[in-house]
């Protein structure tokens, strides 16, 4: 069994490092972190925090290094994933899946271009980078993963998968429609990212705060009722999401306001802009949602200089 992960970032190194450490596959890591991939290469991958150890694997910013895998697991951000599939999709043939475990929804679709089978996937572990091949471990939780339905995926690839990664320290349920689950950590995503990265306020501290945990609320109520209209059952309460991340050891930084800190563009249009898009298909308005996405985008139009 081998196994791709694309996107070594914070939560593909998280992933990457637990299926190296287990044994079962054999790991490889992509990534355009050139720094990352030579201290992986030099010393392995060392996660700290929520766990602690030191794992070697096979990393690369090649993909012709990649060989053949069974399986790939997409860590990008969403805003890279067009890139990073057309890059890899060689190594993967009729028998092989891939799955997306990003943030925001869309990603699917566009890896379905390029592979046979995909998974539908979220996760709720997160993590931050401290150093090249050094990843701090935040936020444990599970992972979900179903099959994409347009890509007729066989239930017995998603299960196989789920129990590589059970196995391996990262609890993963095997649903046969995990859109319920994506629909919740996105709703989940576009209430506390933005609100992060406009106001530089850690998860709990935003939680806490009395006015930004409100609008919290607001905003996964927005997210809520597209999805009610859509026919999606939510697989749990995102607020329930928002308490865990609030009580989670440390001061866990949402990935929307560490891309703000380093001036880098968001995810904000596979999160808010996604909630607002399909808010317009079926007739369900989302002013709270258009307003960040709006705020977030000026933010980054900020960081070019203009006029």
């Amino acid at each position: 069994m081998r196994i791709c992960i694309i996107g070594c970032g914070a939560v593909g190194s998280l992933f990457a490092a637990h299926l190296a450490k287990a044994g079962e596959a054999e790991v490889w890591a992509y990534d355009v972190w050139k720094q990352h991939v030579e201290a992986i290469r030099k010393s392995g991958l060392r996660l700290s925090g929520a766990a602690d150890f030191i794992v070697r694997l096979n990393a690369t910013t090649d993909p012709k290094e990649l060989p053949r895998c069974d399986y790939g697991i997409v860590a990008t951000k969403a805003i890279h994933t067009k890139t990073a599939i057309e890059q890899v999709a060689r190594i993967f043939d009729q028998n092989s899946a891939v799955c997306s475990v990003q943030n925001g929804v869309g990603n699917e679709e566009i890896i379905a271009e390029h592979v046979k089978f995909v998974l539908r996937g979220t996760t709720f572990p997160a993590g931050h980078p401290i150093a090249p091949g050094h990843i701090g471990f935040d936020i444990k939780g599970d992972s979900w993963i179903g099959p994409f339905e347009p890509s007729h995926t066989p239930m017995q690839k998603v299960e196989e998968l789920a129990g590589l990664l059970t196995r391996s320290g990262m609890k993963t349920i095997a649903l046969p429609d995990a859109r319920g689950a994506q629909w919740t950590k996105l709703i989940f995503n576009a209430a506390t990212n933005p609100v992060g990265a406009l106001t530089l306020l850690h998860h709990g501290a935003a939680t806490r705060f009395g006015p930004t945990g409100q609008l919290f609320n607001d905003l996964i109520a927005e997210g809520e009722a597209v999805a009610r209209k859509i026919g999606i059952e939510l697989h749990g309460d995102p607020r329930t999401l928002v308490q865990k991340g609030a009580n989670a050891p440390g001061k866990h930084c949402a990935s929307m306001l560490q891309d703000a800190l380093a001036k880098r563009q968001t995810e904000v249009d596979f999160m808010n802009g996604a909630i607002v898009e399909w808010g317009r298909k079926v007739g369900v308005p989302t002013p709270l949602n258009q307003a960040l996405w709006a705020l977030i985008k000026g933010l980054e139009h900020s960081w070019e200089d203009p006029e």
